[in-house]
């Protein structure tokens, strides 16, 4: 099986359905979760992790003050009295921004406002968030709105329906209209690997994007269980490899969703670096697309600075 397209530079290509080997991918990706990381370059991993950050609100109840809020935070991540404990301790190293908050189109020029200058990226979901279920016009009309209102980076969905149901040449053309109508924005083309069924779905679907012209493939809307884990995250991240090995191109990557634990982030960080290398360390190429982790790895951070953990309440809770 396999989709005879123009590559999204114009080129004819074919993507092959590349089959996975299951028990494979399954044992090797628990491998990464027994890596055994020293003191020194865990407290490295997790300032990396912080930078690495996309934080995002999502609800039907976002109003323009909650995007405040979360932009206020994205560029100052620990709380004014965690920062003050922090602040005194010998060496400490300030806290870095993370790489982007994510909000709805209609919510972009709010974020924008915060963010300006600041190097956060400002991202937004596009394209019928979360279900896809709507005509490409419409889908089209929503990514040129929210890069009209300043965003620089667009999170897609693919069409799930057209993929599962063997519309792949369908799946492929909407993703490169999609491209196309981003024009300076950086495209994350979600593929909802928690609806794809298989590993061997996962693999395709993330050949197709990547062939596309994806800047980056993201695991999932976080809205679907199961959303990012392991063994997906490591079959999208050999598509990648793939895919730099054939062209010299490089694709980014961002597992979304499930990743609570400072411990969790240095899984996939090292998932990351063996796969990929350390050119991919990078918040330019890898993201995590998970808010709840950014207050671990705050607390992660305190507790090796003084070996102790900081007070629950010194953590925003938004």
């Amino acid at each position: 099986m396999f989709v005879n397209v123009s590559d999204w530079q114009g080129q004819a290509c074919t993507i092959p359905a590349v089959p996975v080997d299951a028990v494979g991918v399954e044992e090797r990706a628990a491998f990464f979760g027994k890596r055994s990381v020293k003191a020194g370059s865990k407290l490295d991993l997790f300032y990396l992790a912080i930078r690495m950050c996309d934080l995002t609100t999502l609800e039907g109840a976002d109003t323009p003050a909650r995007v405040r809020q979360m932009c206020r935070k994205a560029l100052q991540p620990a709380s004014p009295m965690l920062t003050e404990a922090l602040a005194k301790i010998p060496g400490f190293r300030p806290i870095p921004s993370v790489a982007a908050v994510c909000v709805y189109p209609l919510l972009v020029p709010h974020a924008v406002k915060v963010l300006q200058g600041s190097g956060v990226h400002v991202a937004s979901v596009a394209t019928a968030f979360p279900s896809g279920q709507a005509s490409l016009a419409v889908r089209l009309a929503d990514t040129r709105e929210a890069v009209a209102s300043g965003a620089d980076e667009i999170d897609m969905v693919i069409n799930r329906g057209a993929f599962l149901a063997g519309e792949y040449q369908q799946v492929y053309d909407e993703i490169a209209a999609v491209r196309e109508a981003c024009g300076p924005a950086h495209l994350k083309v979600i593929l909802e690997t928690g609806e794809l069924g298989t590993l061997d779905k996962v693999r395709h679907a993330s050949d197709i994007a990547i062939a596309a012209g994806a800047h980056f493939i993201k695991t999932s809307t976080g809205k679907v269980q199961p959303a990012a884990t392991p063994p997906v995250t490591l079959v999208m991240l050999q598509a990648i490899a793939d895919h730099h090995r054939k062209t010299g191109r490089r694709v980014g990557m961002k597992p979304a969703g499930g990743i609570r634990t400072a411990r969790q982030a240095i899984t996939y960080l090292c998932m990351l670096y063996e796969t990929l290398g350390p050119e991919w360390m990078t918040p330019e190429l890898y993201r995590f697309g998970a808010s709840a982790l950014l207050n671990d790895l705050l607390r992660q951070i305190y507790k090796q600075y003084t070996g102790r953990y900081y007070y629950d309440k010194g953590y925003s809770l938004d």
